[in-house]
């Protein structure tokens, strides 16, 4: 087992990555101490993982939470049904909720932990690639609107976050894909040095293959714990996270949250990062050839969804948490490993872009 640590001085916490975590008992105890766990999960997670993790952590089924599957359910009416189970239940301020799941169900949990009782402890235990190399580590919470992707949500950091390897055997290809797009990420964004390593390891780990697996995951978390250890609530540098992510929320917002996976439209928005970059002088074109070689071999889209019209996707953007003052803000590329905060992007700019992925 790996462990690493986000640093947030009283609030720091743990990232344990390795293989059987999820019925590791000791582990289990050693975080939640003599707090009354809650276990939340969703229909398609329930059915694989809910038994063998509330047998092995002694969660009683009357505290299990089972709720339906996928970013179309990220809701605030799907909130309110998990604040209508804890009050039921007689939740208290001694409850720590568990997110058992991808990134929809650690995103909800982690906001209903912050809202409830204005704030109750829980745990990240992510069984999605992505959401084990980006979206449990942060303390990021949201759910959806119609008219934006996480517009509503508080940033709540987790007690732990429990990084099971062994989830991955059993998730399907199209996850993996979408998972490897933040990995990518994190190349792009602050490390050369990993990009490359990717160029080298893309196949295997679109394997499986452990090793890699584990230092793919520990070298994301790694980088995304230090940005988040030296901007927590994204005042400035926190930000270069979001490299491809204006342009993807916008996508998923347009197919209303049920056509692509978040890791899928974020690996177009990277694409489209680096072609915005390319037009307004910042990244080579070789650059970007190499950014778009390294996706083209995931299988990750380099295509807009069909039908989709380029002045609507660019009132979505301005709709987007990223937009300040009206003013469109950006993650470009200064190279490959160097993201940089762009606030100097036109209109024209973001629609030339957009036509190219048409």
């Amino acid at each position: 087992m790996k462990t690493l640590t986000v640093d947030l001085g009283s609030r720091s916490y743990p990232i344990h990555i390795g293989a059987g975590l999820l019925t590791d008992q000791h582990l289990f105890k050693n975080i939640i101490g003599n707090r009354r766990p809650v276990l939340i999960t969703d229909e398609n997670i329930a059915a694989r993982y809910l038994r063998p993790v509330a047998d092995s952590w002694k969660i009683p089924e009357s505290d299990h939470l089972i709720l339906p599957p996928g970013e179309a359910n990220k809701t605030l009416a799907t909130l309110e049904s998990i604040f209508d189970f804890l009050m039921k239940r007689r939740c208290d301020r001694k409850t720590v909720l568990i997110a058992l799941g991808g990134g929809v169900i650690g995103d909800m949990v982690g906001f209903a932990a912050a809202c409830f009782q204005r704030g109750i402890e829980f745990i990240q235990v992510p069984t999605t690639l992505l959401a084990q190399v980006d979206s449990s580590v942060g303390g990021k919470t949201a759910v959806n609107h119609p008219r934006g992707k996480n517009m509503i949500g508080a940033f709540h950091q987790p007690r732990a976050v429990i990084i099971d390897t062994d989830t991955l055997a059993t998730l399907p290809a199209r996850e993996v894909t979408a998972g490897l797009a933040e990995v990518i990420k994190y190349g792009l964004i602050r490390d050369a040095d990993f990009f490359s390593w990717l160029e080298q390891n893309i196949d295997a780990l679109q394997q499986l293959q452990p090793t890699t697996l584990i230092e793919a995951i520990a070298g994301s978390c790694a980088s995304k714990s230090a940005v988040v250890s030296a901007d927590e609530t994204e005042q400035g540098i926190r930000a270069i996270l979001n490299l491809g992510h204006s342009f993807g929320h916008a996508v998923e917002t347009a197919t209303g949250y049920q056509t692509w996976l978040h890791g899928e439209a974020v690996g177009l928005g990277m694409r489209m990062a680096a072609d915005l970059s390319v037009l307004i002088g910042s990244l080579s074109a070789d650059d970007a050839q190499r950014i778009n070689r390294l996706i083209d071999r995931t299988g990750l889209p380099n295509q807009l969804p069909a039908n989709s019209d380029p002045q609507r996707l660019l009132e979505l953007i301005y709709a987007d948490k990223k937009t300040e003052s009206g003013t469109l803000t950006f993650i470009t590329m200064n190279g490959i490993g160097n993201a940089t905060i762009n606030k100097g992007i036109t209109d024209q700019q973001v629609l030339q872009t957009l036509e190219q992925f048409r």
